[in-house]
């Protein structure tokens, strides 16, 4: 199992905040927590875990942290944390940076460096991601990482926007992964947090090529998802969108044996074929469905489907769902 879940109200309301107390010790950091409602916590907690990285989602009540020296001498695993706001907001303060912080922010902590912060009092509840690596994971000196200790990273757009996105999809996906999945799902991540913490500090010259790349990638794919819609996206958009060439957009790509316009291609298809299986779209029309996606010629999107994935739409969406799960994958060419 990759994937652990925990609620406070498996036990009685009096023993709740000691239960979340003891349980995030033993998954994130050793700190002191203080709360407002200490007679009846009700937390929730996921952990997806990804060999030495891990992801959890939490969402808890009001709460005061401090992560002290003391703290620190008796136990330091010697990690980042990196957390997203998903909702409410507070104060951090690390390394003599004070930051407020809201839905929306990414932030990055370091376990060898006392901490305090608290969540808003007026807000009924907190939720966030938070990613936790040995600092020895992350492809950045360590002297790199400190300017940014408890800065507040937008995470709605550039590059903390593509993190913020992915995090939240490795949390909404947690339940789907395979360990064969871990050595990827950390790569990627990996690369991500390289990325942004570089590029708020302006030093990315300290990447590798190869994380420049995936990371480049990956606002790439972004990019494509968001704009899968418009039927005037095409290669030349893309690589001009990212301030490249359109050779260099194909060299990219090539390496995953694909090109701009297959890829394209197959993401689109991929959503009208999730739209086909979704029993809620049942009543719309195929043409409506491939027009969402961005193809304007229901002739050449039927063709299209059928040659990816061996059936006309119209009888795919009528297919059990154990046949739909075994032609995911697009058919050989």
């Amino acid at each position: 199992m990759l994937v652990t879940e925990f609620s406070t109200e498996v036990v009685a309301a009096p023993e709740r905040f000691a239960l979340f107390e003891e349980i995030a010790a033993d998954s994130h950091l050793r700190t002191r927590l203080r709360s407002n409602d200490m007679d009846d916590f009700r937390a929730k907690m996921q952990v997806l875990e990804l060999g030495e990285l891990q992801v959890s989602a939490l969402s808890f009540p009001y709460m005061e942290i401090a992560r002290t020296a003391k703290v620190i001498r008796q136990s330091d695993p010697e990690v980042y944390m990196i957390n997203y706001m998903v909702g409410g907001g507070g104060a951090f303060s690390q390394a003599g940076n004070d930051t407020t912080f809201h839905a929306g922010d990414l932030m990055v902590l370091d376990s060898s460096h006392p901490f305090d912060a608290h969540r808003h009092a007026l807000q009924d509840s907190c939720s966030q991601l938070i990613v936790q690596l040995p600092r020895k994971l992350l492809p950045l000196p360590e002297k790199t990482v400190q300017g940014l200790l408890a800065v507040s990273i937008s995470g709605r757009h550039g590059m903390g926007g593509v993190l913020a996105r992915w995090l939240t999809d490795l949390n909404a996906r947690a339940h789907e992964f395979t360990p064969a999945d871990i050595p990827t799902l950390t790569s990627v991540t990996l690369d991500l947090l390289a990325s942004v913490i570089a590029r708020c500090l302006e030093a990315e010259e300290s990447l590798t090529s190869e994380t420049r790349k995936t990371a480049l990638r990956a606002r790439i794919n972004a990019f494509v998802e968001q704009h899968l819609a418009d039927p005037a996206m095409t290669p030349q958009t893309i690589a001009d969108a990212h301030h490249i060439s359109l050779r260099h957009l194909q060299q990219l790509l090539a390496e995953d044996d694909t090109s701009p316009a297959a890829w394209i291609r197959h993401r689109r298809l991929e959503r009208c074929r999730l739209d086909l299986t979704n029993p809620r779209l049942n009543t719309r029309p195929i043409q409506a469905i491939a027009e969402r996606w961005g193809f304007t010629n229901p002739t050449h999107f039927s063709r299209l489907f059928r040659a990816t994935y061996g059936t006309p739409p119209r009888d795919y969406r009528h297919l059990p769902p154990i046949v739909c799960a075994n032609r995911q994958q697009p058919c050989a060419e």
